[in-house]
């Protein structure tokens, strides 16, 4: 339930004798999250932890909105880590999440709900961070990092409709448990052809909001006027589903290690939830096709993490056509992801010591269930960083359109894989033991 939090303290002396005004707190709206320890009028500051039920997932994202600053006049939001325990690796440990997973270096802000900056660089004090925020004389938003709701994902597809009206189309993927449409988005010159077919999906873990910005900007790029970009609307067939887990982003959970498991737990013959049977069933089509050539599954790491990486599957459930044709891709997308946000030289592996359920995991599942040429990657774009803000996110987002236009450019050509790449060799895939994103009560390692 939302709760809203009125301040009613106030001190006389100090204040020339007259009230300051109230400051009203809500999280009462989409995404919405926070539990709302104290507000203190007299100094403008307001104490919260993240809010979340456990159940629903790691109790790391918060986003509210504060009423009653003046424009120009500062106020201090002070956030600590949850008390709450999260469940991990398939199993209730009883441990609190670590206060790291939910204390960014800033956080951000917004003074119109629509346009999001970072603060400057909170101010850290054991379990807290205390960030400066400077009012706008309405509504002042504040969050764990920009949030992307399902009103963000409406108006980027329907964008995406108005600009390519012959190509590009919109489709409900599934109903959610919670009776919500995941919608996604086509974009294809030849929508009965045999064009090669990617499929760009983000969300599984819902406080991973970062993803869904990198979504968005695959698609604005894909619809500008680069030349890359009109070459890939004409000659791939785009798949872009911007929210996976509709539901726990709408009520502001956490989503990664829910009850039963997340989505990215539920990649089994008997998917949980119906937006991933349905993105497995569009999946096997495409591959009785033969067309389904890339599929990226875009997420966020942990808050040790400063660069991008790549998550593969292990190498031994790929053909040596499929190995050569992942390092190709990441041959292309380490290229093309430079400064600020640049791509780390060695990807990871979702292998056994990664996760009890790494086999129902998306990359994983794909590697199993569809043809040796079909390459699965999941992009974990760092969130930790003075570049994680939307424009930051869109920028990964449109570079990552430019290495998939790189590699299927290369697909289509007869010489594919007969020659070695130009520009130097393949980067070196090694299996990476373990990921700091396993251990909810203990501080991540920083790469």
């Amino acid at each position: 339930m939302r709760r809203l939090f009125i301040a009613t303290v106030a001190i006389l002396a100090g204040w020339g004798g007259s009230l300051p005004a109230a400051i009203t707190v809500t999280t009462d709206f989409e995404g919405g999250s926070a539990i709302i320890e104290a507000v203190d009028t007299v100094k403008r500051e307001v104490q919260i932890r993240p809010g979340g039920n456990p159940d629903r997932g790691w109790p790391c994202w918060w986003y509210l909105r504060i009423d009653g600053l003046l424009a120009g006049e500062d106020a201090t939001v002070k956030v600590r880590g949850s008390q709450r325990h999260a469940r991990n690796n398939a199993a209730d440990t009883g441990k609190p999440l670590a206060s790291s997973w939910s204390l960014p270096d800033r956080a951000a802000a917004s003074t119109d709900g629509v346009t999001w900056h970072q603060t400057d660089p909170g101010d850290r004090v054991d379990d807290s961070v205390s960030y400066q925020f400077a009012g706008g004389g309405g509504p002042l938003w504040v969050a764990w990092g920009p949030p992307f709701t399902s009103s963000h994902s409406t108006e980027l597809l329907d964008r995406a409709v108005t600009l390519e009206p012959d190509h590009a189309r919109t489709f409900d993927l599934a109903l959610s448990r919670e009776q919500r449409p995941v919608r996604g988005l086509r974009i294809t010159a030849e929508p009965g052809g045999q064009l090669p077919a990617v499929w760009v999906q983000a969300r599984q873990h819902a406080w991973e909001s970062g993803s869904s910005w990198v979504a968005a900007g695959f698609v604005d790029w894909l619809l500008g006027q680069e030349p890359e970009a009109r070459w890939l609307r004409a000659n791939g067939d785009l798949f872009v589903i911007p929210i996976m887990d509709i539901d726990r982003v709408a009520t502001g959970d956490g989503g990664k290690e829910s009850s039963p498991h997340d989505h990215n737990r539920d990649w089994s013959n008997a998917p949980h939830y119906p937006e991933i049977a349905a993105t497995q069933q569009q999946l096997r089509s495409l591959t009785r096709e033969g067309r389904l050539s890339l599929v990226l599954d875009l997420h966020n790491p942990g808050p040790g993490d400063r660069q991008p990486f790549f998550f593969l599957p292990p190498v031994e459930l790929l053909s040596d056509r499929g190995r050569a044709l992942r390092d190709r891709f990441v041959m292309f997308a380490a290229r093309r992801l430079d400064r600020p946000l640049t791509l780390a030289a060695t990807p990871r592996v979702t292998g056994s010591s990664y996760h009890p359920l790494w086999r129902q995991i998306s990359t994983v599942w794909i590697a199993e269930h569809t043809n040796g040429d079909t390459v699965a990657a999941c992009l974990e774009t760092a969130w930790n960083t003075p570049h994680s803000t939307t424009a930051g996110y869109r920028g990964v987002g449109a570079k990552l359109g430019r290495a998939v236009a790189d590699y299927i450019r290369f697909l289509k050509a007869p010489q594919a894989l007969s020659t070695e790449p130009a520009g130097g060799a393949l980067p070196q895939v090694t299996p990476t033991s373990e990921s700091p994103k396993r251990e909810p009560g203990s501080e991540p390692k920083r790469s």
